[in-house]
């Protein structure tokens, strides 16, 4: 399957935004989602769902940890799928990764299943 390619984000200065692009080509026979993970600096095992948008309806949601300030948005002409993060806060600061994905969501809990990640953004929130 075709890795998905991040473009974007990078020094943003803390109450600023801030917006990554992942190209999806390809998505497998299970897919039906891009979801966006972060990991944080002193937690480099863990990844944190930020949330997802899904492919065919377009419906998107969010974590609670960015609750209010992320849109998750698509453009399927050009296949690509939008985060954006406004308010941006000191630990917002992550690698953050798109990953194509079998994803639910049930009574307000999200899940995936991964299929292929992207290489990676990098967001450091500056004072």
């Amino acid at each position: 399957q075709v890795q998905p390619v991040q473009s974007g984000g990078g020094s943003v200065p803390a109450g600023g935004s801030v917006r990554i692009s992942c190209v999806v080509s390809e998505y497998g026979p299970s897919d039906n989602c891009v979801a966006w993970f972060r990991q944080i600096p002193d937690k480099p095992h863990e990844h944190e769902g930020g949330g997802g948008i899904f492919r065919d309806s377009g419906e998107s949601y969010t974590a609670d940890s960015v609750q209010g300030r992320a849109v998750i948005s698509q453009d399927t002409a050009t296949k690509t799928v939008y985060l954006q993060i406004n308010n941006l806060k000191f630990e917002d600061t992550a690698m953050y990764y798109c990953v194509v994905a079998a994803c639910t969501v049930v009574a307000g809990q999200a899940s995936a299943i991964a299929s292929s990640w992207g290489q990676g953004t990098r967001i450091t929130v500056s004072s």
